[in-house]
């Protein structure tokens, strides 16, 4: 009655929504990439190598978008080196293109809608032996099907943020049999699985393996990192990566407040080269105004522009390459923190040993932050702080706060290496 009720609620959403979502593909092109699969088509190049895979074990790996590709990263390579034929899903058009990058040879495509009978048609064709998805991923339909179907499903780096859980509590009786339908659940700290086991988990389908994103190695080369790197020819760099747009109109968007922060004693009088990395891929247009005041280059230019000579501020306007951007700076700020989004991962610059500032919204990343802050190697300020804390980490002490980053990041590694025993567990195949 549950499921039936949710499918009819999300089919009542899509038909009152339509005009919009016409509207939304027609003004900005968003949503029409992969229209078709998310309504049920399985597109023919997921069915040719599914076929080519021959009879090998598949997985079907579910990630959201790009911070979701990236953690799962290191679990796919895993599993196809097991033997494991991997598909992956994502929802995000960023993801998409980042998982083609990252995964090639695996069949990417779009989730399909949740509703019974599209995933019984993806369960059909992919017939998985296991499905993983990331985080916070429980798609009621798919949980249910698979549990039908006798497939085992692990939600892996699973997290419940301060935001969610009360609402989850609220529906406790609703939600508590679904999540019982979960194989396994591989939570990233003991809060979220105490949590997970408060909503109604059976306690033996609730381990702690820990944070996948900390197995996350940046890539050892990145031709637009070693373009930012010839742009600043000696000059010290600033990167504020995954900067997010304001919630109202009346507030200004991270970059404006980076900007800000930047524009006086660090841009006239120490020279420093600022390089913003917005979060979403429909900003790049808004960014790239705002920064236009200045010498600014864009990330798909590396190398191509001759007014590059001199250039004050790159915007980033490209996909997967801020991990490894993240290695030329001096310092950096991670955004989706001075405004209230629950932060983002900083130890994406902390395994380089690069001093970190974050603002006061990290619920997303609450235990790998305070484990930074535990050994000092982050800091963590409010709008207003932020100019003085990336005027006075841009000296030799913070050399001392980046290496405790590094050392936090090397310490927390090991997540993947227990997922992958877990998830070989489910089946069949040892493990615990």
């Amino acid at each position: 009655m549950v499921l039936a009720v949710y499918s009819a609620m999300l089919l009542m959403v899509m038909v009152l929504g339509l005009p919009w979502w016409l509207l939304r593909m027609a003004t900005s092109g968003r949503y029409r990439a992969g229209l078709a699969g998310r309504l049920g088509w399985v597109p023919l190049a997921v069915r040719e190598a599914v076929r080519e895979f021959g009879g090998r074990d598949v997985v079907w790996v579910h990630a959201v978008s790009v911070g979701e590709v990236l953690a799962a990263s290191e679990m796919v390579r895993e599993l196809r080196a097991a033997g494991f034929g991997v598909a992956v899903s994502t929802t995000t058009q960023a993801g998409q293109e980042l998982a083609r990058r990252r995964f090639a040879g695996c069949p990417v495509f779009y989730m399909p809608l949740d509703l019974a009978v599209l995933m019984r048609r993806y369960l059909g064709v992919l017939r998985p032996r296991l499905v993983v998805t990331m985080e916070s991923e429980l798609w009621p339909n798919l949980i249910h099907q698979c549990m039908v179907a006798g497939i085992p499903l692990a939600v892996v780096n699973a997290r419940v943020s301060d935001r969610s859980f009360p609402r989850y509590m609220r529906l406790r009786g609703v939600w508590g049999p679904l999540l019982r339908e979960v194989s396994l659940f591989l939570a990233q700290s003991e809060e979220t699985a105490g949590r997970l086991r408060e909503m109604g988990v059976r306690a033996d389908r609730v381990r702690v393996s820990g944070n996948l994103k900390y197995d996350v190695k940046a890539p050892k080369a990145s031709a637009v990192a070693e373009g930012i790197r010839d742009l600043a020819a000696g000059r010290r760099v600033i990167v504020a990566g995954s900067t997010v747009g304001a919630k109202t109109d009346k507030e200004p968007s991270e970059e404006a407040m980076v900007i800000q922060a930047w524009e006086g004693r660090l841009r006239g009088e120490m020279g420093v080269m600022l390089v913003l990395a917005p979060r979403h891929t429909d900003r790049f247009g808004e960014v790239e105004a705002l920064a236009g005041r200045f010498l600014m280059v864009r990330g798909t230019e590396m190398g191509s522009s001759a007014d590059s000579v001199g250039c004050e501020v790159v915007v980033l306007n490209t996909i997967g390459d801020l991990a490894a951007v993240y290695g030329v700076a001096d310092v950096a700020f991670v955004g989706g923190s001075l405004v209230a989004k629950g932060g983002h991962n900083p130890l994406e610059p902390a395994q380089f040993g690069v001093p970190v500032v974050m603002g006061e919204s990290f619920e997303n990343f609450r235990e790998i932050v305070g484990a930074m802050v535990e050994v000092g190697a982050i800091r963590i300020v409010g709008r207003e702080g932020l100019e003085g804390a990336l005027v006075e980490l841009l000296t030799d002490r913070a050399k001392v706060m980046g290496e405790r980053g590094r050392s936090v990041f090397e310490a927390q590694a090991g997540a993947t290496g227990r997922t992958i025993d877990a998830l070989m567990g489910l089946v069949g195949r040892g493990g615990d």
